[in-house]
């Protein structure tokens, strides 16, 4: 009788481990998408900017390409 007592207890003791262990695996999870929507967000701002960034500079390529046509 004392066998399967202690097999009992050794199953419960595993499922205990394996459920904190998911857990712990469920908040590092919902860390790492944080993570990812911030980086995600830093990412489209940085776009954003260069894209503001680069308009100007569209513009004078147009113009500097237009100077040329009209020299040929």
């Amino acid at each position: 009788m004392l066998w399967p007592m202690i097999a009992i207890a050794l199953g419960f003791l595993g499922l205990a481990v394996l459920g904190v262990l998911a857990v712990r695996v469920f908040a590092e999870v919902r860390r790492l998408a944080r993570q990812v929507d911030r980086t995600t967000r830093q990412i489209q701002q940085a776009a954003q900017d260069l894209e503001r960034a680069a308009a100007p500079l569209a513009g004078d390529a147009g113009t500097m390409a237009g100077t040329r046509r009209e020299r040929v």
